[in-house]
């Protein structure tokens, strides 16, 4: 089933390039099919980065305004979402980095222990590893609820009644938990 947000053309999805060169052309559709495509993933990702709704949402525009300044210039545009990916995690780190107290040298400094940061990376990376082999719905539900959006607006991505997100939820958390469970009990 093709979702109503879907541009066609000539009867198809267009593909990543074509939307990009669409774009670039002024085809206000395409901007929107692109937005539809890969906002949700990019909107994970910056959450999945720590960042705050309001700073993910900064990330996020952050990194539609730079493709817009290099809509032109990508080198494999049939490869935007890969580049939105890394854009907007580059966005996210910026915005982290920019969130770090700044200490004078008269003040204590306090170590950041760069194996404690490395862990967390590696942990949150493997989290959002194990959420992409769960099967659907789980796994755009886990996307959106990361992204804190509402039941209601859970609902309405998904195609399915308010009511049944809650305990949805609660059996994708449960087959993720048992999933990583198994990895920990392997490694």
């Amino acid at each position: 089933m093709i979702s109503s947000s879907c541009r066609r053309k000539e009867g198809r999805m267009r593909d990543s390039a074509e939307l990009l060169t669409a774009a670039a052309d002024g085809d206000r559709s395409a901007w929107d099919e692109l937005e539809s495509r890969f906002g949700p993933r990019m909107w994970a990702v910056a959450r999945a980065c720590g960042l705050s709704p309001a700073d993910a949402a900064d990330a996020v525009q952050g990194t539609w305004l730079r493709l817009l300044q290099h809509l032109r210039n990508i080198r494999d545009p049939g490869a935007v979402g890969g580049w939105l990916v890394t854009t907007v995690r580059r966005e996210a780190f910026l915005l982290l980095r920019k969130d770090l107290p700044v200490v004078s040298s008269s003040e204590a400094v306090t170590e950041v222990d760069p194996a404690a940061v490395v862990l967390e990376a590696d942990d949150r990376q493997l989290l959002w590893k194990t959420v992409s082999t769960l099967n659907e719905p789980c796994r755009s539900l886990l996307q959106l609820v990361a992204l804190d959006l509402g039941n209601r607006q859970v609902a309405s991505r998904l195609g399915m009644p308010a009511g049944s997100v809650g305990p949805t939820k609660a059996r994708c958390l449960e087959k993720l938990r048992t999933l990583i469970s198994l990895q920990e009990t392997a490694q």
